[in-house]
């Protein structure tokens, strides 16, 4: 207890940078679920997850996801009523490195769907983790 009264400064330090660290792992922004590379390909395989690259176009060309469509971020919620048939199916939304898909998971939140997806790492981490892309524009 002397130690508490001697050093309350870091004794609060430690407490909120904790207090933090528990409020970040818990919680995401957007209320969106990321998704490992392994736990994706689940998802794909079991549930027929639907994919959505919200890269730009040129991007997207680079190298996408297999039978993933683009729909850019820019776009998303006025493009959404094309997304209308898969309200209750998984979703899971792509981009380079996984930050601008966690935050266009909350637009498709707030338009109603229900189980929307963040790849985690993006197209980054699913290159990294040696799974395939295809080039060039989806026919």
């Amino acid at each position: 207890m002397e130690f508490v009264q001697q050093n309350i400064f870091l004794v609060a330090l430690a407490v909120v940078s904790g207090g933090m660290l528990l409020v970040l792992t818990f919680r995401r922004p957007g209320g969106a679920k990321a998704l490992t590379t392994s736990q994706a390909t689940m998802l794909i395989n079991r549930e027929n997850a639907q994919l959505i690259d919200i890269r730009e176009p040129n991007e997207y060309i680079a190298g996408h996801l297999v039978d993933s469509r683009n729909i850019p971020a820019a776009a998303l919620a006025e493009r959404a009523g094309e997304l209308e048939p898969l309200k209750e199916k998984p979703i899971i939304l792509v981009c380079q490195s996984g930050a601008r898909s966690q935050a266009a998971c909350g637009t498709l939140l707030k338009l109603g769907f229900a189980r929307v997806h963040n790849l985690e790492g993006g197209i980054a981490a699913w290159s990294e983790a040696g799974l395939p892309l295809k080039k060039g524009a989806r026919r």
